[in-house]
């Protein structure tokens, strides 16, 4: 397990957000988490615990207390498909003991070094019809609430809906448990196709499929298909040299130093990214399912992710060109999108309804408000929802609207948290 840095100056995975803390807090048990709370509370000081730091909003940001969770990062229970674990234990060392007790994760996104606490309270997606976010695999959470008492909520209780996905506003997490499923193998069938043809058969292939999604390379009428599906037997596994070739050196060392020229010459851009797609090859292989989900990101980047009724797709997708085109600046990484089902988490992005996601990046260090607030204009009139860990520019006031139960998870914080210990600035904003 990796051990944060314990400094009082901060910044986030993409580089984009900062703080500079009073005091770091690392408790080592439940109680000690209490006892932290409850003195911030008598004091009228802010707790905000910070996980990873692959949020690229300022959802982590703590200029008072920041907590860490990585002490309490165990395995507390399994019982048959239900895992209970601390809240601080990340992603990657989740799937690891889940597969030795024979378990797994339904579904990921494709990156695992989140902590649990982190992905369910920020809406952690993949992608697949019959999936929505991670948060509607949890069966109970324990926390910690604004008093400091220690709260356990199962499915039973009237704020489960709110608790599982709380965006660090409701308490702090120290125990979750995950409904899990046997351990399983994916088929990976990964091609590059016109976009057109993507496009022509998404209504075929997602709900004949378990998992599908597909990026778009600006500047080109190209895009990249992948359809992962379960299979009984781990019979066509990915060589170690082509997995290392394209997981690794082209995908992070290559692709890392085509960043870094685009940085400096920002003219090649649209010549490299219809190098880029032309070069794409097929593959099909088998592998472990949190290894076909998750892949390695070391090419670091700031993110925006919009949720939208799945029918809205197509609008927003022939949006994106005339967006680009119009920029002042080149857009060097490929758009990603990803499809899920409805769940009834109260603050979940999908919410009631059949989603579309369309993710939009940039490279570190390079220009990106322009291209994410275009993007958001589409968006937005079409019922969309931000994603609460990635990048957007709404408030309270127009998020109201786009979520049916958000009165009713703002009043479920005020019971929990009503002096607002662990709230921040981005809290303020998205919550009022």
């Amino acid at each position: 397990m990796t051990t944060p840095v314990i400094a009082r100056r901060w910044t986030n995975w993409g580089g984009n957000q900062q703080a500079h803390a009073t005091d770091i807090l690392t408790p080592g048990t439940v109680d000690e988490v209490a006892a932290q709370v409850k003195e911030a509370s008598g004091s009228g000081r802010r707790i905000k615990v910070v996980g990873s730091g692959h949020s690229f909003t300022a959802i982590a940001v703590a200029n008072d207390q920041r907590l860490f969770l990585h002490r309490l990062a165990g395995l507390v229970s399994i019982d048959g498909s239900l895992v209970t674990v601390q809240a601080g234990m990340p992603l990657h060392v989740l799937n690891a003991l889940l597969a030795e007790h024979g378990l797994a994760m339904p579904n990921l996104g494709d990156i695992d070094q989140q902590t649990v606490a982190g992905a369910i309270s920020t809406g952690t997606h993949g992608t697949g019809a019959e999936h929505a976010t991670l948060a509607s695999c949890v069966e109970a959470v324990k926390l910690v609430t604004g008093s400091g008492d220690v709260l356990a909520v199962g499915k039973d209780d009237p704020i489960f809906p709110a608790a599982r996905l709380g965006l660090g506003a409701l308490g702090i997490l120290v125990e979750v448990t995950l409904r899990c499923v046997e351990a399983f193998t994916l088929l990976a069938d990964e091609r590059p196709m016109p976009l057109a043809e993507v496009l022509a058969g998404l209504d075929q292939w997602i709900p004949a499929n378990d998992h599908v999604e597909f990026y778009w390379y600006p500047y080109t009428d190209r895009a990249q298909l992948k359809i992962n599906n379960k299979v009984p037997a781990h019979d066509k596994p990915l060589s170690r040299f082509r997995g290392w070739m394209d997981d690794e050196f082209l995908s992070n060392t290559v692709f890392g130093a085509v960043c870094r020229l685009g940085k400096v010459a920002p003219g090649t851009v649209p010549t490299i990214s219809a190098v880029a797609a032309r070069a794409l090859t097929a593959r099909t292989y088998t592998e472990r399912s949190d290894r076909v989900f998750c892949t390695p990101r070391r090419v670091h980047f700031t993110e925006m992710e919009y949720e939208v009724p799945r029918a809205a797709l197509p609008e927003v997708i022939s949006a994106l060109p005339r967006i680009i085109e119009g920029l002042p600046f080149k857009v060097q990484f490929p758009v990603e999108v990803r499809f899920t089902g409805p769940d009834d988490v109260w603050l979940s992005h999908g919410y009631g309804r059949e989603s579309a996601y369309v993710a939009v990046h940039q490279f570190t260090g390079v220009e990106y408000e322009p291209y994410f607030r275009a993007v958001e204009a589409v968006c937005q009139p079409l019922g969309g929802r931000p994603h609460w860990g990635k990048l957007h520019y709404r408030s309270a006031d127009d998020l109201r609207p786009a979520y049916e139960k958000f009165d009713d998870f703002v009043a479920v914080r005020d019971r929990l948290d009503p002096a607002r210990v662990f709230t921040n600035e981005y809290l303020d904003r998205v919550l009022g």
